[in-house]
């Protein structure tokens, strides 16, 4: 069960304990973030990548469901603090004997656990098991079903704050599957907050949720009108893992209709960007000139992935202010 606000997020003094959802937060906690992440940007290029932020700290990899960009950013961005992280594979965990996630949890924070980043196909889980570990354990949300993708939205602010100088005033298209991307629906949730002028969901009436106007956007299935004018091209990933049934008549139409090339990208602003979340499916989401053209910043994500999710782990354990 999700719960239907981020109060479990806050301490009792109001301070953000644990990141699991963008729903609820205020502006300045995610500007807050995206101004910690620039002052760790310029860590890949330093002949030394580390901080002593979080050393002597433990930081857990969770994730019941296979990644690796997200797992291995998250990696990265705890050893450039200096955390002790721990990855674990869910296939060998005990939850695959019967144990339950919240006494996986328990156990591992036993052994003294401090940080707990929760990857899973059941929506609530990171929610469920932040309710269940001692005060002073930290939770970040690295995907839980169709629910929720914080950070991996608020990297993708960032990417956007760097190339375009700002959020605030942008039109904003999100392309493909949205109905079960939980990436879409924390990214509506940050463009919001952080001020974008319009936000337009794009795709097939069968992968559009219903009444996702609700969320503050608007919804077509026409690619020249979603595209047209717009500053950032947010394309998503047919994720057909999680589909019941065939939504979409196939793969190659699929293409022809809602795949980003170089023609239908013309509809946009003419210094519009290009991002995805990955992994792409080249050929089906886009084509591959586009996704490697001077357009797009995909890489840029990846890269941009770390600094943000070192500027979360530094946020909620207390080393926000200790920035280099």
């Amino acid at each position: 069960m999700i719960p239907a606000d981020s109060a479990i997020q806050f301490d009792r003094n109001g301070k953000l304990k644990h990141f699991l959802t963008i729903s609820g937060l205020p502006r300045a906690v995610l500007t807050g973030m995206l101004d910690t992440a620039e002052s760790f940007a310029g860590f890949g290029q330093r002949e030394i990548k580390k901080v002593p932020l979080l050393r002597g700290k433990t930081m857990v990899n969770l994730f019941f469901e296979p990644s690796t960009r997200t797992r291995t950013t998250f990696e990265i961005a705890g050893k450039r603090l200096s955390a002790d992280v721990i990855n674990l594979n869910a296939a060998r965990l005990s939850t695959s004997k019967g144990e339950s996630i919240i006494d996986t949890a328990r156990t591992l924070e036993a052994m003294h656990t401090d940080l707990f980043v929760v990857r899973d196909s059941a929506s609530g889980a990171a929610h469920l098991i932040a309710a269940h570990l001692p005060d002073h354990v930290r939770v970040i949300n690295a995907g839980d079903g169709r629910h929720a993708h914080p950070t991996q939205a608020m990297l993708d602010m960032f990417t956007i704050r760097r190339v375009k100088g700002g959020i605030k005033g942008l039109k904003v298209a999100i392309i493909g599957d949205v109905l079960h991307s939980r990436v879409a629906r924390s990214q509506i949730q940050a463009l919001n907050t952080l001020g974008a002028e319009q936000i337009r969901v794009v795709g097939p009436r069968t992968l559009i949720p219903t009444e996702i106007e609700t969320m503050g956007v608007a919804a077509t299935s026409d690619m020249r009108e979603g595209l047209r004018g717009v500053d950032v091209v947010i394309m998503l990933r047919l994720q057909r893992e999680r589909m019941d049934g065939q939504l979409v008549p196939s793969e190659q139409e699929y293409f022809n209709r809602y795949g980003l090339t170089g023609d239908k990208l013309r509809y946009a602003d003419r210094d519009a960007v290009v991002m995805h979340p990955g992994p792409i499916n080249r050929g089906l989401e886009i084509a591959s000139d586009v996704a490697d053209g001077s357009r797009s910043v995909i890489l840029q994500q990846v890269t941009c992935g770390i600094a943000v999710r070192m500027a979360v782990m530094a946020t909620l354990m207390g080393g926000s202010e200790e920035r280099p």
